[in-house]
């Protein structure tokens, strides 16, 4: 097994997420190659050593440029925030590493063509990691809705919903900020319904967004007793047509009481409706109007055993896996796209068409009319 030297710009939230994904691959999966955790980038030396340490990259750098100029390195990890995605991306693909990007793809269709482009030109994997899509459950949806156990789709209902901004001492950091998050749930929560509509149910049409703000000041994050403002919307709700002729709906708020990290997806259709909720992630829930009248009603389907994707790499029927296991799913899938010189879903172009609802729901939001695709 040949080895595939990995550098990782970014070492908090979902630099732990990629590293964990990365190191399980050989030890759950079969994949062509053996990662090297080689180097770990971020800017603050102490905890960057402490996390390279941790989780067993080789060495540690502060200047991405350094890492990318790099000969011994053949991909690019990045788990930067937001407004950090698209430089590192294109001077990557351009200096022939394959990039591995974590979601929002970035702020702008602008910057978005130029990642493709880039990306494209080199002709290296590229991968956008929306993570959701490589749950078993997930999988199992598309299947049945290929293979037309639901039938014709005619409702798609999303809803990502969080709580953390209920706490009112949260300071304002970059999420909270147009320039480093392009905007608020609708972008960091909505990418993610969005690509899972696109991957179930196709591309929009149409749509129309409405934006509320709850809290307009929140403390600021070097100078707790001076206050700055909330540049984004806390909550969002779209409602559109995709090119099929279904409708959607999708909620994103920070703002649900209760709901810690609820992501849910109903699809309704001719013959039968399927709905999974990221808080159960191993259950999906299947109606069919095929089954009896008497009988009639939606059951569970538990999605562990061995004839499910991914899931036969775990543990036997009836053992769950959780939200970790996903960034192991897209570790060992980019590893077998790049062994097969193929491509890798979602990539760039999915990334542009989602970064290109995001923009028509925010020029909604501001005009309160619909965008047509």
């Amino acid at each position: 097994m040949n080895d595939l030297h990995i550098a990782i710009l970014g070492h908090r939230f979902m630099g732990r997420a990629h590293s964990n994904g990365w190191s399980q691959t050989t030890r759950f999966f079969d994949p062509p190659y053996r990662p090297v955790l080689q180097v770990a980038c971020g800017r603050d030396t102490k905890d960057l050593q402490k996390f390279a340490d941790r989780w067993g990259w080789a060495e540690i750098e502060t200047d991405w440029h350094r890492v990318i100029e790099r000969d011994d390195i053949d991909v690019i990890d990045v788990s930067l925030p937001t407004h950090l995605h698209a430089e590192p991306s294109i001077a990557a693909a351009k200096a022939g590493k394959h990039v591995f990007c974590e979601k929002p793809f970035c702020r702008t269709a602008d910057e978005a063509k130029a990642m493709l482009a880039a990306a494209e030109k080199a002709g290296v994997v590229h991968y956008v990691n929306h993570n959701y899509r490589r749950c078993p459950a997930v999988h199992l949806a598309k299947k049945m809705i290929d293979n037309g156990e639901i039938g014709e789709i005619r409702h798609w209902r999303g809803a990502y919903q969080q709580s953390w901004l209920n706490n009112p001492d949260h300071p304002l950091d970059w999420k909270l900020k147009k320039a480093t998050a392009g905007a608020g749930p609708l972008w960091d929560l909505g990418s993610h319904a969005i690509d899972l509509a696109h991957f179930l149910v196709g591309d929009f049409a149409k749509l129309i967004c409405h934006g509320k703000q709850f809290v307009s000041e929140r403390k600021m994050v070097e100078e707790l007793s001076q206050t700055g403002e909330v540049e984004v919307e806390c909550a969002a709700n779209l409602m559109g047509e995709f090119k099929n002729g279904a409708v959607a709906t999708i909620e994103t708020t920070r703002y649900a009481t209760g709901r810690r990290n609820r992501h849910t997806f109903e699809i309704y259709g001719t013959k039968g409706a399927i709905t999974w909720d990221m808080e159960e992630m191993n259950r999906l829930k299947f109606f069919s109007e095929g089954d009896p009248e008497d009988k009639r009603g939606f059951r569970d389907i538990m999605v562990n055993e061995p004839s499910h994707d991914y899931a036969n790499a775990w543990w036997p029927p009836g053992h769950i896996i959780g939200y970790e296991h996903t960034f192991v799913h897209a570790a060992a899938d980019f590893m077998q796209a790049i062994k097969d010189g193929t491509g890798i879903k979602p990539d760039f172009n999915d990334g542009l068409k989602i970064i290109t609802v995001l923009e028509a729901a925010l020029r909604s939001m501001e005009t309160g009319e619909y965008v047509e695709f």
